[in-house]
């Protein structure tokens, strides 16, 4: 006997824009952004929380997209990578140009994220705490070092040009 194909009704802010939405009830929030908004920077990958590619910010706090089901996220404050970028690139994603810490970039718009998240909660954070920030994120193509360096580099230009204040 086949089950019902159970739609649910949610709202979701995504970027700043209000999307009302009917999703099955086992869609992922990545589902919806990649497949029904076209926010195609948030990256599928390992599908269980383990590589951090999928990363975004649930009303402020850093989540695996693949994780959080969409209907979890009604009523909640999505930002994505695309979100990050006001007119111009965020600290962090400037940092990460610069330092080349782009690399295959299949993995970057996670770290970007993992790495805006770390710097809300700590404008000034020691190497380890880098590491530790964006240890849930995986570089495969061998980017890291420059991956770290990028976010001590956003750190120097979160404080200077006061985000987050």
């Amino acid at each position: 006997m086949a089950v019902p194909d159970s739609r649910l009704g949610i709202g979701l802010v995504v970027n700043g824009r209000r999307h009302e939405l009917e999703v099955a009830a086992d869609h992922t929030l990545l589902d919806v952004l990649r497949e029904r908004l076209g926010l195609t920077g948030t990256k599928e990958c390992c599908a269980e929380g383990e590589c951090g590619a999928c990363t975004v910010l649930v009303d402020g706090h850093a989540v695996n997209s693949c994780l959080v089901l969409a209907v979890e996220a009604d009523e909640r404050e999505v930002t994505t990578i695309e979100g990050l970028a006001n007119h111009r690139l965020s600290p962090v994603q400037e940092a990460f140009l610069e330092a080349g810490g782009v690399q295959c970039g299949f993995c970057i718009p996670g770290m970007v994220m993992a790495a805006h998240y770390l710097l809300q909660q700590n404008a000034d954070p020691s190497p380890d705490e880098i590491r530790e920030g964006l240890s849930g994120n995986l570089c495969r193509c061998g980017g890291y070092n420059q991956i770290c360096e990028a976010v001590a580099a956003a750190a120097r230009r979160w404080v200077t040009q006061g985000v987050g204040r």
